[in-house]
């Protein structure tokens, strides 16, 4: 869309975890958190979503004070609530708890001036599928590689 704009995104979710699905959340953000993500200064590195009270709560998810902020600015990494439907958060409550998955930020954006975060359902990977993963996008790399050399 015209109005999506990313702000951030979690590259090493890609690389330590097996994103099985993911799904578009609204954040609950107090008045300079925002401010301070259109400035894109957002880090959701270690960040993951944890269900509690039958609700879903981003955590260490790191918003950065705003600069021009007061005394009022908000706390860099609290908690902050994901807006979901209820029937959604039950689904992924349920795969969390029965599956053993977890809920991993994959990039953060900007909805129609609205702050969105995709999360995912993922799996993590052993040693062994990362190297594999490693080694594929290395070949493909070769091929792509080899396919400029012979086009010209």
């Amino acid at each position: 869309m015209k109005n999506d704009r990313t702000v951030t995104t979690n590259r090493k979710a890609f690389h330590n975890y097996l994103i099985e699905d993911s799904i578009e959340a609204g954040l609950v953000l107090t008045g300079t958190e925002i401010k301070s993500i259109r400035a894109g200064r957002v880090n959701l590195q270690d960040a993951y979503a944890r269900p509690q009270n039958g609700e879903l709560w981003l955590v260490n998810a790191h918003i950065a004070p705003y600069r021009e902020g007061n005394r009022y600015n908000h706390e860099p990494a609290r908690p902050r609530k994901l807006l979901l439907h209820k029937n959604e958060v039950r689904m992924f409550i349920g795969e969390v708890e029965r599956k053993g998955l977890t809920l991993i930020p994959l990039k953060m954006y900007l909805k129609n001036g609205r702050a969105k975060v995709e999360i995912g359902v993922a799996k993590g990977k052993k040693l062994h599928d990362k190297r594999k993963s490693i080694v594929e996008r290395q070949a493909d790399r070769d091929m792509e590689k080899a396919m400029k050399t012979v086009r010209r």
